[in-house]
């Protein structure tokens, strides 16, 4: 088992012990003050213990806000507009449809991330590949301040986050330009 298989399992653990509505309601509430002039979000479906979205997504189609949720098309992701949900890919609930859009604001889900941005997820590399195609995203990870980490290991590939929603408040990674995934 590697580094990044056992932080998985210990981040996963430590974000389910975390999880809290009045924590998910506090991470909402900064999403949509802190971001409340982008017109234009896409949000995670939450699954298992996550940061949970489905109150936030109400709130920001109830404020006129575009939103996008994601769906997996052979071996991309998509940012496809929120509408109905079915069992989707990885039994994360998804529209059927949809055309990928641009977003102005990315939340995404995680495991885990450290002082740099780094953002530790399932291992499926589609944040990431994403952040990439979408580089003028706002790129937002929702997370329990217990999921923050000393540092985590970073491929070539990894797209650091500009920020994390906590419910301690808004993490803003630190400037490291010897940080070897900073883009």
């Amino acid at each position: 088992m590697n580094d990044k298989c056992l932080l998985r399992q210990r981040y996963s653990a430590l974000r389910a012990a975390s999880k809290c509505a009045e924590y998910d309601e506090t991470i909402a509430k900064l999403v949509l003050e802190t971001y409340a002039e982008a017109e234009s979000f896409f949000v995670y479906v939450a699954v298992r213990s996550e940061v949970a979205t489905d109150r936030l997504i109400s709130r920001l189609l109830a404020a006129g806000k575009q939103v996008c949720v994601p769906r997996l098309e052979e071996k991309n992701m998509l940012a496809v507009p929120y509408g109905t949900l079915y069992p989707g890919a990885y039994g994360i609930p998804a529209p059927v449809g949809g055309t990928d859009m641009a977003c102005d604001v990315t939340l995404a889900p995680l495991l885990a991330f450290d002082r740099s941005g780094t953002r530790l997820g399932y291992g499926g590399g589609y944040y990431d590949a994403y952040f990439a195609r979408r580089p003028q995203t706002k790129r937002v990870g929702l997370a329990y301040s217990a999921q923050l980490a000393d540092k985590l290991p970073c491929e070539p590939w990894d797209i650091p986050l500009q920020s994390v929603v906590t419910e301690k408040g808004i993490f803003v990674p630190a400037l490291d330009t010897d940080h070897a995934c900073r883009v």
